[in-house]
C-alpha cells in the first residue's frame, strides 16, 4: 500500500477538500498524513488522523498580514493586491514552511506529495528530494482572473518562484522548468468545466473532480418544524462572519433585505451579531448543511468555495457579494456560469439584495445554470477520481519537464 502526505496552508476551505480525499485513500488501505500549521489544520482534522507539524505556529508577521485582510477594504486592487499577497502572505509562507516540510517528508517518507497551489513549499520540497507530487487547487484564481489579463504581474510571480525553488536547493537548470503551483504531473481541481469554463483549463495532466466536501456539521442541529413551506434563503457568508468587518454589516442588511420579503431566511452566523430578528428569519451558528441546502431556493454568500459547490451540489442559484482573496473570482464564475447574480460589497444595500434575491428565485436562466452545474459536479468523480489519479503516481519517477 501506498503512503501520502497532504501539505496544507492554514486555511480551512483549502484543508477541508483534502479531508474526503484522505478517507478515501484510507479506506483502500493506504497511510495518510498531513503537514500544516497545528492552530489551523490539526485542529480540523479528524481525531484519528496523522499529523507532522510544519511549525510551532503560522509565523507572526504572517498571521498578521492574512488578519488585515481584506485587501480590497484598504484601498488595493488589482495588481496592488496580489503584489501584497505575494510578497506578505505567500511567498513569507512559503519559506517558514520549507524546512517543516522537509522533516515531514524525510521522516514520513510518502510515495505521493500532495500540495495545495496556495502551500508552496510542499511541491518545493517533493521537487527537490525527488518526490512523485500532485497539486491540489480549490479555485483556479492563478489561471483566470485576474493573473490572466495582468502578463507582467504573472511575470513577477513567475520570477519569485523562481527565486523559492532555487533557495530550497533545486538547480538554477531545473528550476526554471517547475512551477510549484503546478505539478507537471497531476493538478487535481474542486472544480469543473461548468463553473470555471473550459478555456482556462490546461490539457494535460489536469482533472476536475468536483467539490469533495467536508460534512462533519452532518449533526448540527436544526429546528426543522420551524419550515413552513415557503421558499427557503439561506444566508451563509463564508468564514467567520464579522472577523473583517464588512461582513457584520452586510448581514444587517441582508436581515433587512430579507424581512421584508415572503420567504424564510436562516442566517448562518453568532445570534449575537442580530439579537432581534423579524419572524421570518432565524439566526444560529451552524447548520445541517447539505440537508438544509437541499431545502434552499437561494443561497447569499461571500463566496468562499465550500458554500459554493454545496450550493450548486443541490443546484441551488446563489447571491454572491464577494468580500476578499478569491470570492471575487468565484463570484465572476457563478456570474457566466448563469448559475446567480454578484453584488458589490461596498454598493450593497437592502433594495438591490432583495431584487437580487427575487432573480435568483424566479429566473429560469438561472436555475437552470445552477441544475447545469450541479449536473457537472455528478458526474466529475469527486473524492474517488481525485484517489484514483493520485494513486496512479505511486511509482512513477519524478522528472523536470516544464509544469503544465
Amino acid at each position: 500500500m501506498g503512503r501520502f502526505l497532504f501539505v496544507v496552508p492554514p486555511l480551512a476551505e483549502h484543508l477541508r477538500p483534502t479531508l474526503a480525499v484522505g478517507r478515501e485513500l484510507t479506506a483502500r488501505g493506504h497511510r495518510v498524513a498531513w503537514a500544516g500549521h497545528p492552530e489551523v489544520v490539526e485542529a480540523l482534522l479528524p481525531a484519528d488522523a496523522l499529523f507532522l507539524p510544519v511549525d510551532t505556529a503560522v509565523p507572526r508577521h504572517v498571521r498578521r498580514a492574512m488578519a488585515l485582510q481584506p485587501l480590497s477594504g484598504r484601498g488595493l486592487r488589482g495588481p496592488a493586491a496580489l503584489k501584497t499577497l505575494w510578497e506578505n502572505v505567500l511567498l513569507p509562507l512559503a519559506h517558514s514552511m520549507v524546512p517543516g516540510v522537509r522533516t515531514a517528508v524525510e521522516e514520513f517518507a510518502p510515495d505521493v506529495v500532495v500540495a495545495d497551489q496556495q502551500a508552496l513549499a510542499g511541491g518545493a520540497v517533493a521537487q527537490l528530494l525527488h518526490v512523485p507530487w500532485a497539486t491540489t487547487t480549490t479555485t483556479l484564481v492563478e489561471l483566470a482572473h485576474p493573473l490572466g489579463t495582468m502578463p507582467l504581474v504573472a511575470r513577477w510571480i513567475r520570477g519569485l518562484l523562481l527565486d523559492l525553488m532555487i533557495d530550497v536547493g533545486i538547480d538554477d537548470e531545473e528550476a526554471v522548468n517547475v512551477d510549484p503551483r503546478f505539478s507537471s504531473q497531476l493538478v487535481v481541481a474542486f472544480t469543473t468545466e461548468a463553473l470555471v469554463g473550459a478555456s482556462v483549463l490546461p490539457k494535460r495532466s489536469w482533472v476536475c473532480v468536483g467539490p469533495c466536501l467536508d460534512e462533519r456539521a452532518a449533526d448540527a442541529p436544526f429546528a426543522w418544524t420551524w419550515l413552513d413551506g415557503r421558499p427557503l434563503v439561506v444566508v451563509a457568508p463564508g468564514g467567520r462572519p464579522g472577523a473583517h468587518g464588512p461582513g457584520e454589516g452586510f448581514l444587517r442588511v441582508a436581515v433587512e433585505a430579507l424581512a421584508g420579503m415572503d420567504v424564510q431566511a436562516v442566517v448562518v452566523a453568532p445570534p449575537e451579531l442580530l439579537p432581534s430578528p423579524p419572524a421570518n428569519v432565524v439566526v444560529t451558528p451552524d447548520v445541517p448543511s447539505s440537508a438544509l441546502l437541499a431545502l434552499a431556493a437561494v443561497v447569499v454568500t461571500h463566496g468562499d468555495h465550500g458554500t459554493v459547490g454545496r450550493a450548486l451540489g443541490h443546484g441551488v442559484p446563489l447571491v454572491v457579494v464577494p468580500l476578499h482573496d478569491d470570492q471575487p473570482v468565484v463570484a465572476q464564475q457563478v456570474v457566466l456560469a448563469d448559475a446567480g447574480v454578484r453584488l458589490r460589497l461596498g454598493r450593497v444595500h437592502a433594495a438591490g439584495l432583495r431584487v437580487a434575491v427575487e432573480a435568483a428565485l424566479f429566473e429560469p436562466r438561472l436555475r437552470a445554470g445552477a441544475a447545469k452545474v450541479r449536473d457537472s459536479f455528478a458526474r466529475a468523480g469527486g473524492a474517488r477520481r481525485a484517489a484514483d489519479r493520485i494513486e496512479g503516481l505511486v511509482g512513477t519517477t519524478l522528472t523536470a519537464r516544464e509544469s503544465a
